[in-house]
């Protein structure tokens, strides 16, 4: 298998790990799972990873830079403001509610990292600073402020995601666009 061949299967492994754990959690998904929703076979695990929990960690950065690399990537204050309030539009959206394989990695496997081990733990502290890094309304922000913010997401879609009906979901997703154009508000 040549380099290029490994690096293509080693990302299909990480995009069907990232979506499975998303959608079924950490516990809830076997490497046999993640390989067979990858067309490989289970054997071919070893060749990429030495454990779960190490899948789990790389799985989880590989979901964080799907989700928050366009807001790092844009250069200019203007131009991260506009992905950042995309990122929050699109957080607070029907579709995020419903996708979860999709959908923010801290909101769907938060709590799970918490117990994964050390290396998932790892992952998932750094992503909390990435994501709160990324939510400042302006680069003279102190992280408090982005995490203010990613604390309102994450609550807004976990509401949403545990409502009954559709109105009440619709509710919550509304609540926390309230409570983000408020925190801008309150911060400009």
């Amino acid at each position: 298998m040549s380099e290029a061949d490994k690096q293509r299967s080693h990302r299909r492994i990480l995009d069907a790990a990232a979506r499975l754990f998303r959608e079924n959690g950490i516990e809830g998904t076997s490497v046999a799972d993640v390989m067979n929703a990858a067309g490989m076979t289970h054997g071919g695990f070893y060749r990429h990873f030495g454990s779960k929990e190490e899948l789990v960690a790389a799985a989880f950065r590989h979901a964080v830079d799907d989700v928050v690399s366009r807001i790092e990537e844009e250069e200019t204050p203007e131009g991260r403001a506009v992905e950042r309030d995309a990122y929050i539009a699109d957080y607070l959206s029907e579709a995020h509610l419903k996708e979860l394989g999709k959908g923010c990695p801290l909101a769907s496997l938060g709590a799970e990292l918490a117990r994964a081990g050390q290396a998932p733990l790892h992952e998932g502290a750094e992503a909390a600073i990435r994501m709160a890094e990324v939510l400042l309304y302006s680069d003279d922000d102190d992280k408090t402020k982005g995490l203010a913010v990613m604390a309102l997401l994450m609550g807004s879609i976990t509401l949403a995601r545990l409502a009954e009906s559709p109105e009440n979901a619709h509710r919550a997703l509304e609540a926390g666009k309230t409570g983000a154009a408020l925190l801008q508000e309150h911060w400009d």
